[in-house]
C-alpha cells in the first residue's frame, strides 16, 4: 500500500493548473491530454507524471496559451467534474481575471451575468455587497470552502480562481446562500516546481501595481510560496477618489509521511480608500445626475485590515478513506467615514442665493471588528453497496463568529455655507455648489471633520455546529445521482443599541437543508440534469445591521425574533452540459425557478426593529447559458448570459404583490474573448451588459410610485467594453496593455432605496503591465 500517491496526486493536479495559469503559458492540447490520461484512475503517479510532462512540454515548446476553463471545482467536496455537476457553476480562472484587468473581487463579480451589486443601509460601506439571482449574498463569500465573515474589501492577488455557484447551496455553505455563493480558491505552495513571477503595472489615473508570486521547494517534502501586493490608484474619472492596497500571503506545504500532508498559510491585506458614493437620482427627470462634482471630503476613508491563518490537513487512512480538515482563525478591522450628496434647494432664508438649486452633503460612518474561528472536517469514503460505488462525504463543521459594530464621534471644523431645510427644519448645511451652480472652491475641505472612535451599537455573535452527508453514485450506466443533507444548529446573540433603546436578542435553532441532483448522459460528450436544492436564512443574519430591520438586520423585539421562522428558499433547475469542439469547450444551459418564503419584511423607516415576521414570498425564474474553453486552437472564450424575472408573490402590503425585486437585472451578459494568432501575440477583450434595475431594500419589492404607475428609483442599463493585448517578448518577459471602459461609458452599478446615492463605475483608463518570470 503506497499512500504517497494520494496527497501528491491532489497537490499536483491542482499545481499543474496553477503553474500553467501563473505562467500564462500552456496548451489546450496538453491540458486536455493531461486530464484524459488521469480521469479514470486514482493513481497519483499518473497525475504526477502527466502534470510534470505538461509543464515540461510547455517549457520546451514555449507554447503560450491562457486557460479559460478548468475541469473540477476547487471545493474538495464537489467530486464530479464540472460538466457532470447538476448545478450552474461559473469558474473564473486566474488567466481570465488577469487579462480582464480587474483586481478587486467586487469588480470581477459585478461584470458577471446574474450578479448585481447592492448598497448598504444609509451609506453603510462595510465590504463588498453582491446579489446573486436576485438575493443578497454579501455574507455568502467563502475562501477555500470556508465562510469568510469579515465584511471586507477583497483582493485577487493571492487568488487562483473564483467560483460562482448559482442557486441555493446550503448543503455546502450552511445558512444563507439563498441565490448562490462565491468561493475564492487561493494560491498554495507546491513541492512540484520552483517558480517566480513579478508583475509591474502603471497607467493613467496614477495607477501603480506590483505583485510577486514565488514558489520554492525546500526539500522533496516541503515548499513555501509567497504572494505579495502593493498598489495605488485614483478612481478613473473621479479625481481625489483613491484606492490603496498592500497584501501578503505566505503559504507552506509539508508532506510529513506518505499518507499525511499539511498546507498552511498566513494572509494579510490592508486596504485604504477614499470612497465615493457617486451620484444621486433626480426624480424629476428620472435619471441619475451626470458628471457630478467630486464632493468627497479630504478626511473621508474606507479601511479594511484582514489577518487570517489557515491550516489544511490531508490524511489517507486507507487507499479508499481520506480525512481532510481545514481550520481558519481570522480578524478583520473595518471602518469608514463617507460623504453623501443629494439634490435640494437653498432655503428662502439663505443669505447667498435663496431658493437656488444645490447639492447638500451628509456624513455616513461606522466601524466594525470581526473575530472568527472555523474548522471543517470531511471524511471521504468510497464503499461499494449493492454493486455500486458510492463517493461519500461525511462532514462536521464548527464556526464561531463575533462582530462588534460601532460608530465614530465626529466634530465639524467648519460652519455650514448655506441654509437648507431637512427633517429637523431649517439649519445650516454644507452645499457643494455656490449660488451660481458652480462647484465651490476646495470642496474637499468643506466640512473639515475630526473624529474619534466611539462606543459599540451592536455586539453580534453566532456559534454554529453543522453536520452533513453527501453521496455521488452511478446508479446506471448513464445515470449519476448526487444527494446531500445538512443540519446547522446555532446559538445567536446580538446586544443592540438603537432608536428603540438597548435590546438583547438571544435565541437558538436548528435548520435542515438538502440537495438532490440527477445527471443523465445522453451522449459521450453531453448530459441532461435535474436538481432540487434548499436554503434557509435566520432573522438578523447579517452581522453589520444590529436592530435595523431593513437590509437583513433584526426584525421585531427579542421575543418576536426568537419565535420567527427562518426564511426558506427552494430551487428547481433543469439543465444540460456539453463538451464540444473536441471537448475543449464546455457549453451549458439551464432553466430554474427559485421561491423564497417566510420572508421578513421591514415596516416604516427601517431604522427601527419594526417589521413583520414571515409575511413575504417572492419568486425568481429564468434561464442561464454559459461557454468556457477553446472554440478553436488559439481562440478562447468565457461567456455567460442570464435572462430572469422576479416577482413578489405575498407581502404584508398588498401593493407590493406583483412588483419586481430591488437591485435585480432581468437581463445580463458577459463575454470575454481571447485570440492568439501566433506564439508572440494575443489580444482580446470583454463585454458586459446589465439591463435596468430598480432601487429598494434587498430581497424585497423595489420602490414603486403607485400614483405615477412607475418604479421610483431606476438604475439605467449599461454596456461596458474592455480590451487587452499581450506581447510575448521572450520566454521570460511579457507585456500586456489593458484599456478599461474603452468607450468611456458613464454608468451606475447600484442605487440606494431612496436614490440619495448611486454607485458610479470606473471611467476609461489605460494600463501597461510587464510580467517577468524567473
Amino acid at each position: 500500500m503506497t499512500h504517497k500517491k494520494h496527497p501528491q496526486g491532489l497537490a499536483l493536479s491542482l499545481g499543474a493548473t496553477s503553474i500553467a495559469a501563473a505562467l500564462a503559458i500552456g496548451s489546450s492540447a496538453v491540458y486536455a491530454q493531461e486530464n484524459e490520461t488521469c480521469d479514470n484512475t486514482s493513481s497519483a503517479e499518473c497525475a504526477a507524471q502527466s502534470s510534470d510532462e505538461a509543464i515540461e512540454l510547455i517549457k520546451i515548446h514555449g507554447i503560450r496559451h491562457s486557460i479559460y476553463r478548468v475541469n473540477k471545482s476547487g471545493d474538495p467536496r464537489r467530486l464530479a467534474d464540472l460538466v457532470d455537476t447538476p448545478q450552474t457553476i461559473s469558474v473564473l480562472t486566474q488567466d481570465q481575471i488577469q487579462e480582464s484587468g480587474k483586481t478587486d473581487l467586487q469588480e470581477i463579480l459585478a461584470a458577471q451575468s446574474g450578479v448585481t451589486l447592492g448598497t448598504g443601509e444609509n451609506g453603510n460601506a462595510f465590504g463588498d455587497r453582491y446579489i446573486i439571482r436576485g438575493h443578497e449574498a454579501r455574507s455568502d463569500v467563502f475562501v477555500d470552502g470556508l465562510r469568510d465573515p469579515g465584511m471586507t474589501t477583497r483582493e485577487s492577488f493571492a487568488t487562483e480562481r473564483v467560483e460562482i455557484t448559482k442557486g441555493p447551496s446550503s448543503t455546502f455553505a450552511g445558512r444563507g446562500s439563498s441565490g448562490g455563493a462565491v468561493n475564492s480558491i487561493t494560491k498554495k505552495a507546491s513541492t512540484s516546481y520552483n517558480f517566480g513571477r513579478v508583475d509591474l503595472s502603471a497607467g493613467t489615473d496614477d495607477y501603480f501595481r506590483v505583485t510577486a508570486d514565488y514558489n520554492a521547494t525546500l526539500t522533496d517534502n516541503a515548499a513555501v510560496r509567497i504572494n505579495a501586493l502593493t498598489a495605488d490608484e485614483t478612481k478613473p474619472g473621479r479625481d481625489r477618489i483613491e484606492r490603496e492596497r498592500d497584501g501578503l500571503q505566505l503559504s507552506g506545504v509539508y508532506e510529513a509521511t506518505d499518507a499525511l500532508s499539511f498546507i498552511a498559510d498566513v494572509y494579510y491585506l490592508d486596504a485604504k480608500d477614499r470612497p465615493d458614493l457617486g451620484s444621486y437620482f433626480d426624480r424629476d427627470v428620472r435619471q441619475p445626475i451626470r458628471d457630478i462634482v467630486v464632493y468627497a471630503q479630504d478626511e473621508d476613508f474606507l479601511e479594511s485590515e484582514v489577518n487570517t491563518f489557515t491550516l489544511r490537513t490531508n490524511y489517507w487512512i486507507t487507499d479508499e478513506v481520506r480525512l481532510y480538515n481545514a481550520t481558519r482563525t481570522g480578524k478583520t478591522e473595518n471602518g469608514y467615514i463617507t460623504t453623501g450628496a443629494r439634490g435640494t434647494n437653498r432655503d428662502a432664508s439663505d443669505p447667498v442665493a435663496p431658493g437656488a438649486a444645490t447639492i447638500t452633503l451628509s456624513t455616513h460612518q461606522g466601524w466594525q471588528e470581526v473575530d472568527y474561528f472555523t474548522t471543517q472536517f470531511n471524511l471521504f469514503v468510497n464503499p461499494v453497496v449493492l454493486g455500486q460505488t458510492h463517493q461519500l462525504v461525511f462532514g462536521l463543521e464548527y464556526t464561531d463568529e463575533s462582530v462588534d459594530n460601532g460608530v465614530y464621534s465626529i466634530a465639524y471644523g467648519n460652519e455650514g455655507n448655506c441654509m437648507v431645510s431637512g427633517r429637523g427644519g431649517v439649519s445650516q448645511g454644507y452645499c457643494a455648489l455656490d449660488g451660481d451652480g458652480n462647484a465651490v472652491a476646495n470642496v474637499g475641505g468643506l466640512m473639515n471633520r475630526s473624529f474619534t472612535k466611539d462606543s459599540t451599537d451592536a455586539l453580534f455573535d453566532i456559534e454554529t455546529v453543522s453536520v452533513y452527508i453527501m453521496d455521488t453514485v452511478k446508479v446506471a450506466e448513464n445515470v449519476d445521482v448526487f444527494f446531500g443533507i445538512r443540519q446547522d444548529s446555532f446559538d445567536y446573540s446580538n446586544d443592540t443599541t438603537s432608536r428603540s433603546g438597548d435590546l438583547l436578542y438571544q435565541f437558538s435553532d436548528s435548520m435542515y437543508n438538502g440537495h438532490l441532483g440527477v445527471v443523465y448522459e445522453v451522449a459521450e460528450n453531453g448530459n441532461l440534469y435535474a436538481t432540487y436544492s434548499t436554503a434557509t436564512n435566520i432573522n438578523g443574519g447579517e452581522s453589520d445591521l444590529g436592530a435595523n430591520c431593513g437590509y437583513g438586520g433584526l426584525c421585531g423585539d427579542p421575543t418576536q425574533a426568537a419565535e420567527a421562522d427562518p426564511e426558506t428558499v427552494e430551487n428547481i433547475e433543469l439543465g444540460t452540459k456539453w463538451m464540444v469542439f473536441d471537448e475543449q469547450l464546455m457549453a451549458t444551459a439551464a432553466i430554474f425557478r427559485m421561491t423564497k418564503g417566510d420572508v421578513m419584511e421591514s415596516v416604516g423607516d427601517s431604522y427601527s426593529t419594526l417589521g413583520t415576521l414571515n409575511t413575504g414570498k417572492n419568486r425568481v425564474q429564468g434561464a442561464e447559458f454559459g461557454l468556457s474553453g477553446d472554440i478553436i486552437e488559439g481562440l478562447s472564450v468565457q461567456a455567460s448570459a442570464s435572462l430572469m424575472s422576479s416577482k413578489v408573490l405575498e407581502s404584508y402590503s398588498e401593493s407590493n404583490v406583483g412588483l419586481a425585486l430591488s437591485n435585480f437585472a432581468d437581463r445580463s451578459y458577459y463575454v470575454q474573448l481571447r485570440y492568439q494568432p501566433n506564439e508572440t501575440f494575443a489580444f482580446g477583450g470583454d463585454y458586459s451588459y446589465q439591463s435596468e434595475m430598480y432601487g429598494g431594500q434587498p430581497d424585497t419589492a423595489a420602490g414603486y410610485d403607485a400614483d405615477a404607475g412607475q418604479y421610483s428609483i431606476v438604475v439605467p442599463s449599461y454596456a461596458v467594453v474592455n480590451l487587452f493585448a499581450n506581447y510575448y517578448v521572450n520566454e521570460k518577459l511579457t507585456v500586456r496593455v489593458n484599456i478599461g471602459n474603452a468607450f468611456d461609458e458613464e454608468y451606475w452599478t447600484a442605487a440606494y432605496r431612496s436614490g440619495s446615492f448611486m454607485y458610479l463605475g470606473d471611467g476609461r483608463n489605460f494600463r501597461a503591465t510587464i510580467n517577468y518570470e524567473f
